[in-house]
């Protein structure tokens, strides 16, 4: 029976207990949910609404609009609507409510913000900063080596397998949300990575998981964390003074490819896109950056 009078406190304190506790969402997620459901209780305690009826489309449109004329991003609403949406469908599905307050309501446009795209030319001087003359030497050349050959999330390169790797034929298995694909890879991706094996995996004296292919020197494998601050420290060493990101290498693949004729299909194949209008981006930046070679390099440009 569904209560009018249930306390908001004690159904967003039932919310906040079961996000404490699923597996369905990440730690962060989590997180990031409480954070903004705690934001949200605040709003309807300053309003002294103390009733799940209470709460209503109009309360939920007003609360968003105060948080835009404090000037927060629009990104920032959209992911505080999400969070507040799931915390009433939870409570729909426990019986609590009869109808969503969020229902229609619809989330803040944002813009999208192209990402960084390395030059051909900067791509080779970032690839030519790890000396091959140690352990670490030889695995970070390797690994941005294979980033590039592939454009592969850094998720999917530190989660890569011996086993994943056919270096006699030139081509990789990688596997995302349990989808595989195969991505074919250049001869000096397939000679830094021969040399890494041969000449620094093999020395290590302890390795945790036998078929892990990029391992810290410990033997276990590399973190996201781990190789952030590979790519950080490479980008400076080459004096590169663009934002980079480890997703910045993958960004770089699918726009030379594109930029060098290869069509959106197959360069959607290769990144694992799932929908092709998230490979449609490259295609919007590859045709920013013609337009900005043009108006430097035509000599009426700028008559």
């Amino acid at each position: 029976m569904i209560k009018g009078g249930i306390i908001v406190d004690v159904l967003i304190d039932e919310y906040l207990a079961y996000l404490k506790g699923s597996q369905n969402v990440s730690a962060n997620t989590r997180e990031s949910y409480r954070r903004d459901i705690l934001k949200y209780a605040k709003y309807l305690e300053d309003l002294q609404i103390q009733c799940v009826n209470e709460c209503s489309n109009t309360t939920i449109i007003n609360y968003l609009l105060s948080m835009q004329k404090q000037g927060m991003a629009s990104s920032t609403i959209s992911r505080n609507l999400a969070s507040i949406r799931a915390m009433y469908r939870f409570l729909l599905s426990r019986h609590h409510m009869t109808n969503d307050p969020t229902q229609n309501i619809h989330g803040f446009k944002t813009e999208k913000k192209l990402p960084q795209i390395l030059t051909s030319q900067e791509v080779e001087i970032l690839l030519e900063q790890p000396v091959c003359r140690d352990f670490k030497g030889y695995r970070d050349r390797a690994m941005l080596e294979l980033l590039y050959a592939t454009g592969m999330r850094v998720s999917e390169l530190i989660s890569l397998r011996i086993s994943d790797v056919h270096l006699e034929v030139g081509y990789i298995n990688c596997t995302h949300h349990g989808q595989e694909r195969v991505i074919p890879i250049y001869t000096a991706a397939r000679e830094a990575i021969r040399a890494y094996l041969s000449r620094a995996r093999s020395k290590l004296r302890e390795i945790q998981d036998p078929d892990i292919l990029f391992l810290n020197l410990n033997g276990a494998k590399l973190t996201r964390q781990g190789f952030w601050k590979i790519i950080k420290y490479y980008t400076q060493k080459a004096g590169i003074k663009k934002d980079i990101t480890p997703h910045t290498l993958r960004h770089s693949f699918a726009i030379h490819l594109l930029e060098n004729g290869a069509d959106l299909k197959s360069i959607q194949e290769m990144l694992g896109h799932t929908d092709i209008s998230s490979t449609q981006i490259y295609a919007q930046i590859a045709k920013s950056r013609l337009a900005d070679v043009y108006q430097k390099a035509h000599p009426r440009a700028h008559s």
